[in-house]
């Protein structure tokens, strides 16, 4: 993740310098760890989706049975998972820059979505009934699609989801040159409700071009 000295996450508004600085270094790093996916939140997804479904598709939900997972035909080997358990995502194509597109579903979602999906040749997983259950939606990508290392890019509270139920193993992030000040703001790890705070082990620490600080933790799960 790429953050502002105040942990913020929004890059729009920053002064342009500090982001260009920023966004690119994010890559340079991002393509350092060789993962074979990547997973974000449905906010941080909705410019690659291309759209959103009306509400009135979005309020019609399942209430009947189990539904399998759909793997879509052709080969894949690098992935971009995208975590929306309402189905809001009007996806228009099953690729992100070579990567194939893998919905990580409610199981509330309705049939018709599905069958959408499918028409689209995007991939999806069932996880959970109201909400996505994140530890069997991992443990289904890593079986479904033999995924191992998986980078988490947000947002705010898919980070702090991941945080609280013990599924992320290291903190990398990319500090801009940048005081953000803005309340409301997302910042890097977001949680609703209580939450006792994390100890992280401080693994490296490089001074990057631009200004840019890249730190890596270990997450002690001690």
């Amino acid at each position: 993740m790429a953050v502002s000295v105040d942990g913020r996450i929004v890059v729009d508004g920053w002064p342009a310098s500090a982001a260009t600085a920023v966004r690119r270094q994010y890559e340079q790093i991002h393509s350092r760890y060789e993962a074979d996916g990547w997973i974000c939140g449905r906010i941080t997804m909705e410019p690659f989706a291309g759209g959103l479904r009306p509400d009135a598709e979005v309020a019609r939900q399942h209430t009947g049975g189990h539904r399998d997972d759909f793997v879509a035909p052709g080969a894949h080997d690098s992935f971009a998972f995208a975590i929306d358990p309402s189905g809001r995502l009007a996806w228009e194509t099953n690729d992100i820059d070579g990567d194939h597109v893998v919905a990580v579903l409610a199981g509330r979602v309705s049939d018709e979505y599905l069958a959408f999906l499918r028409e689209r040749g995007v991939s999806y997983v069932l996880a959970g009934t109201r909400d996505v259950d994140l530890a069997l939606a991992l443990e289904k990508i890593g079986a479904r699609f033999r995924v191992r290392t998986l980078m988490l890019e947000g947002g705010g509270r898919i980070n702090g989801g991941m945080l609280r139920v013990g599924l992320i193993d290291e903190v990398s992030i990319l500090v801009a040159p940048v005081a953000d000040a803005r309340i409301g703001t997302p910042a890097l790890f977001d949680v609703e409700g209580d939450v006792t705070p994390f100890r992280l082990v401080l693994e490296a620490v490089e001074r990057r071009d631009d200004d840019v600080l890249w730190l890596r933790y270990r997450v002690d799960a001690s």
